[in-house]
């Protein structure tokens, strides 16, 4: 993670060990809620806190 609270894509694929194509399938599958990014440039950048409200949701979800 970076101190502006942001992730790059590259970043997300590293955190969760998935390639483009499922973070593009994560992106459109609305089931799964995953945040949008910010695009600048064509670069995408995902907030921190959203991701990591995802994830702990997800982990609710696992749980129950």
């Amino acid at each position: 993670m970076n101190d502006q609270g942001y992730l790059t894509a590259k970043q997300v694929h590293a955190r969760y060990g998935i390639t483009d194509m499922t973070l593009w399938r994560w992106l459109n599958n609305p089931e799964l809620k995953f945040p949008r990014p910010i695009v600048i440039t064509r670069r995408r950048y995902f907030k921190v806190d959203e991701v990591l409200e995802w994830e702990k949701s997800r982990a609710i979800q696992a749980a129950a």
